[in-house]
């Protein structure tokens, strides 16, 4: 996943594999850095909600 950078730490130490790209996807989980990253974000978003649900997915 990514995030701001500031809570980069807190979320390796819960386990998250962070890296600092602009959006980063996991089985349909889309996350992203910081504001300036919304327009990579919002497509991302709309790829993986046409795609629908995925194998691994429950609900």
């Amino acid at each position: 996943m990514t995030s701001f950078n500031s809570i980069k730490k807190d979320l390796e130490n819960a386990g998250a594999h962070w890296v600092d790209e602009e959006v980063v996807v996991d089985e349909a989980l889309v996350t992203s850095r910081n504001p300036d990253d919304l327009p990579a974000f919002n497509k991302k978003l709309i790829e993986e909600i046409k795609e629908g649900k995925h194998d691994k997915q429950h609900a």
